[in-house]
């Protein structure tokens, strides 16, 4: 044996012992282990065997797998803010490098729309769909949890509440304020849909503890607790707003034209599956939803969602130039 393989064996021992195991029924086990494949490694049979039609419309397929890679991505998105969230010792530098790797997340959520919005005859998806009632994008709990981690909660709740909700409100009253409840609930009578209802059958506890959670460690109450001078650090401000730009404008938007397209190719302006007023609940210049507002100008914040250009409507996103 030599030194080289000494060294490693040493480490083995070191690395077991430490973990009050034997080394050498670890060792033992390597002799009847098998070799790795890539398809063991990525499980593929399992991932290739996710995708059940409702349907005998092929392009529902097409439906199906997209919506499956957004939720990846999504888990993705979640993986690198948690290092963030959860680091005592956060450096500008480390802070940069994950907000730029889940904007290209983003980036790619955002470009990759056109498979939506291109790549399904609007004849059938309008037969499809009918299948799918009540469900609707809406009701991943993935992206929810991002936006509980991206931001402080203020900044999610429907804009018309804001003034009445503080840090001392209760989180179950400011849940049942958040933006997005208005895709199915009448706030006048407070009677929620199908799609509110079984959305938080199944994930109100969670969101609820996610926002506590969240409540002080989100990517905007980090920011804000870094030292003044990393908090005007150009490259961390621009991949700040840059982020902030590509989740709440051009992803929405990208999703926006995609239903555009096929909500109303008959020449009349269909309902979303979840009822949903679409149009005005998609639209950032009605949502307002703004990550960081603090990056933004007043004439930024004035004009959100508004003047739209054609690379929105492409859903490719340049960097955003810090004000």
């Amino acid at each position: 044996m030599n030194e080289i393989q000494e060294a490693i064996v040493e480490r083995i021992n070191s690395k077991y012992k430490n973990i009050g195991q034997d080394p050498n029924v670890h060792l033992e086990g390597l002799v009847w282990s098998k070799p790795i494949t890539y398809w063991d490694y990525i499980q593929t049979d399992a991932l290739l065997n996710l995708q059940t039609q409702r349907t005998t419309l092929p392009d529902e397929m097409v439906f199906i797998m997209y919506h499956q890679i957004n939720e990846l991505l999504f888990k993705m998105i979640l993986w690198e803010i948690g290092q963030v969230s959860k680091n005592k010792d956060l450096t500008v530098a480390f802070f940069t490098e994950k907000l730029l790797r889940i904007s290209r997340y983003f980036d790619m959520l955002s470009s990759s729309f056109s498979i939506m919005k291109d790549g399904m005859q609007p004849e059938q998806y309008l037969k499809f769909r009918n299948t799918l009632t009540p469900a609707s994008g809406f009701q991943s709990a993935q992206y929810r949890l991002i936006e509980f981690a991206s931001t402080e909660l203020i900044n999610l709740i429907d804009y018309r509440f804001r003034t009445n909700i503080d840090r001392n409100t209760p989180y179950e009253h400011a849940y049942n304020h958040l933006y997005w409840q208005a895709a199915g609930k009448d706030h006048a009578t407070g009677k929620k849909s199908t799609l509110i209802n079984l959305f938080e059958e199944r994930h109100k506890d969670e969101f609820i503890r996610k926002m506590e959670e969240y409540n002080t460690i989100n990517l905007w109450s980090k920011f804000k607790s870094l030292p003044e001078k990393d908090r005007t650090n150009t490259d961390l401000v621009n991949a700040m707003r840059h982020y902030d730009h590509t989740v709440n404008i051009t992803w929405v938007m990208a999703h926006y034209y995609a239903a555009e397209k096929y909500l109303e190719s008959n020449g009349k302006t269909a309902e979303a599956t979840g009822g949903s007023d679409w149009k005005k609940y998609m639209h950032p210049k009605y949502q307002r939803r703004i990550f960081f507002p603090d990056l933004w100008s007043d004439e930024e914040l004035k004009n959100w969602g508004e003047n739209i250009n054609e690379k929105e409507r492409t859903a490719r996103s340049n960097t955003i130039q810090a004000k």
